[in-house]
């Protein structure tokens, strides 16, 4: 798969495949086309050249960088906002949604709007709104890239239990290795753009100095 922007190549023969239910790390550094990489996975966008199988928006479900939470919505009605996005009335993504509330830590702030939240409290309702969306695939953009490292080590720990518990297939893009290394059971490191990949295998496999020897090229 190849894709650019302006005539500038962003990716170069980029090929991927991810099992069912499992979660893939993709790591590089900045400007190698992660996050273009995840925009053609949910199909925002289409390649250049090459073909992208079994994603799009019917089978994915994107959580950008930034939580996007609406100011003027709950913590709750936030959370539901993809159930009436698939045609729920808003009571009925209300009742779907609560009941989640308590296993994402997040009982007590139903009624909470955006701005009385912590981050780690907005990222948790950024991602049960992802998850709510019904979609198999999920696709995670540095979701706690602008945390602090004591939410981010909390929230790591968060998300392994809530994927254990709400099973999906996950592409993750992090530039923190720690995270991608124990959030998934695969890594894939882009080179500087074009991003191609460099290196492309099992966690179980890796370890920290392993993944930066394969950005440092």
């Amino acid at each position: 798969m190849r894709h650019g922007y302006a005539g500038l190549p962003v990716l170069d023969g980029v090929d991927l495949q991810v099992e069912a239910g499992g979660r893939l790390a993709v790591v590089g550094p900045s400007g190698c086309g992660k996050s273009t990489l995840l925009t053609l996975l949910a199909g925002l966008e289409q390649p250049d050249a090459g073909t992208i199988e079994g994603a799009g928006l019917k089978r994915c479900a994107l959580m950008p960088q930034r939580d996007l939470l609406l100011p003027w919505r709950s913590a709750l009605d936030n959370a539901g906002l993809a159930l009436e996005l698939a045609g729920a009335a808003r009571g009925e993504a209300r009742t779907q949604a609560l009941p989640l509330f308590e296993r994402f830590g997040l009982e007590g702030f139903t009624d909470t709007p955006p701005r009385k939240l912590s981050g780690g409290m907005r990222q948790r309702v950024a991602f049960l709104r992802t998850l709510l969306a019904g979609k198999p695939v999920l696709l995670l953009d540095e979701p706690f890239g602008a945390l602090d490292a004591i939410t981010r080590e909390e929230l790591q720990e968060w998300l392994t239990g809530a994927l254990d518990a709400e099973p999906r297939t996950v592409v993750l893009v992090t530039h923190d290795i720690h995270e991608a290394l124990r959030l998934c059971s695969r890594i894939v490191v882009l080179s500087p753009r074009p991003g191609r990949v460099v290196l492309d295998a099992p966690s179980a496999e890796l370890d920290h100095d392993r993944v930066m020897e394969a950005l440092r090229g």
